[in-house]
């Protein structure tokens, strides 16, 4: 009896003692951690504490703890504001244009690079297609602003030429969203595709053998194998932007928007941006992040429940 005690001892005891033998070996690694994990928290977790701020009657004299609770007053407030609910609504139209138009825009852009057997042309092609996503709106919004100039852009001298009248394309309101969809997709197009290639690096090349045997040509090897083994990636992808779907982009907006487009452009983002730098409203504004950040959560958490239910892909 004792002997089985003993072995029953010494079995539960070994995997502890492997476990501290992989972290002695890796706490290099574990002290690497410890700069980002930092990071992570002072950056991160520690301005949580500043989410007071939208439950209270905020005065910077008081600070946060000594101003008064608001009892949800500004969250109240907020399905009164016309302001914000045109800016919810713009949000709203942008996200979902962007999701439908934008998200499957790297996609095809990877299956297609996949399919090109020339190197050196498919190189030169992906590093010309990611090089905008390294550049600022700042700089690319003075750029867009010169294409699609009344004056000078080379899109209204090509319009002009063939007898029609220049389009004002970021002060007309029928043509800004669609100018934001493009601008968006031309900014993202080729980093968003770097993730779908290297999910089809990792397809295991003996179904394309098998599919040449079989005598799949290139089209239904790419429809058949290529396309299905990107599904778990995009399923991820999708998932995640629908937590995203709240952020219209606000970089792109504020850079390329002006008052007269307000109707259709101005979205949540841009709207704290006037509300609490502007006119000073940090606990309004702060009521509104907060409000759009649990959206973001609940959609995540709901988008990756009803996909995990319907199939076995998902976050988590």
């Amino acid at each position: 009896m004792d002997a089985v005690l003993q072995r029953d001892q010494q079995h539960r005891s070994k995997p502890r003692n492997e476990n501290l033998i992989r972290a002695k070996k890796m706490k290099t690694l574990y002290l690497m951690m410890l700069v980002p994990m930092l990071l992570l928290f002072l950056f991160h977790y520690v301005p949580l504490y500043g989410i007071l701020v939208a439950f209270k009657k905020f005065s910077p004299g008081l600070g946060i703890w000594k101003s008064e609770w608001n009892h949800f007053e500004h969250f109240k407030s907020l399905f009164h504001d016309f302001l914000f609910i045109r800016a919810l609504k713009n949000t709203l139209v942008i996200s979902v244009l962007k999701l439908i138009v934008a998200f499957p825009a790297p996609i095809v852009l990877a299956v297609l690079l996949n399919e090109v057997r020339h190197v050196m042309f498919k190189k030169v092609t992906q590093s010309i297609s990611y090089l905008p996503h390294f550049m600022s709106w700042v700089i690319l919004a003075s750029m867009v602003g010169e294409v699609l100039s009344p004056q000078r852009g080379i899109i209204n001298f090509v319009i002009h030429s063939l007898g029609g009248t220049p389009i004002n394309f970021l002060a007309d309101k029928n043509f800004f969203i669609p100018a934001l969809i493009v601008t968006d997709i031309w900014k993202e197009i080729g980093w968003g595709a770097i993730i779908y290639l290297a999910a089809i690096s990792s397809i295991n090349p003996d179904l394309y053998e098998a599919a040449d045997v079989d005598g799949a040509g290139r089209f239904k090897k790419m429809i058949h194998i290529t396309v299905p083994s990107l599904v778990p990636m995009i399923v991820i992808l999708f998932i995640l932007s629908l937590g995203n779907i709240l952020n219209a982009g606000f970089d792109q907006i504020l850079n390329l928007y002006n008052p007269m487009v307000y109707d259709v452009a101005d979205i949540i983002d841009t709207y704290v941006y006037r509300k609490g730098l502007e006119q000073f409203q940090l606990d309004y504004a702060t009521a509104v992040g907060l409000f759009k950040n649990v959206v973001g959560v609940v959609l995540i958490v709901g988008a990756n429940a009803i996909i995990r239910r319907r199939s076995e892909h998902g976050i988590w």
